[in-house]
C-alpha cells in the first residue's frame, strides 16, 4: 500500500483583491454579475473570507477573468499530513511483545498510607 496522503488548500482571493486594490467584498460583486454570475452579498463575503468548500467552474473561471490570473494564483494546494500505510503495521499481537492469554494491565490494590505519628 502507497503513502497515505492528506491534502488541504490555501484559497488566496483576498490577496489577489488586495494586489488589483480592491478591498470591499462589495466591490466584487458587480464584477461578477458583469460575467453573468448573481451572487448575493452574503455569498460573496464568504467567497472572500473563507475557503470554500466547492466552487462552480463559471464563478471560478469569472474570478479568473476579473483579476486577469490563472486558477493557480487563487488556489494553492499544500500536503497536510502524510501517513505511513496501514499494511505495515504489525499483524500478530506476539510482533507487539503481547502472550495470548496474558493480560495486558494487572490488577493492583491500593493501600492506604500509613499515618505519620
Amino acid at each position: 500500500m502507497a503513502e497515505q496522503r492528506r491534502v488541504g488548500y490555501h484559497w488566496r482571493l483576498r490577496q489577489v483583491m488586495a494586489e488589483h486594490n480592491l478591498w470591499k467584498t462589495t466591490e466584487l460583486i458587480p464584477l461578477l454579475k458583469s460575467r453573468g454570475v448573481n451572487l448575493s452579498n452574503a455569498q460573496v463575503h464568504r467567497l472572500v473570507t473563507q475557503a470554500p468548500d466547492r466552487i462552480p467552474a463559471r464563478t471560478f473561471a469569472a474570478l479568473c477573468d476579473i483579476f486577469d490570473c490563472t486558477p493557480n494564483d487563487l488556489f494553492e494546494p499544500y500536503v497536510e499530513m502524510r501517513a505511513a500505510a496501514t499494511a505495515n503495521a504489525p499483524k500478530r499481537p506476539e510482533d507487539l511483545g503481547l502472550k495470548p492469554g496474558s493480560p495486558i494491565a494487572r490488577r493492583v490494590r491500593v493501600v492506604p498510607d500509613e499515618p505519620d505519628d
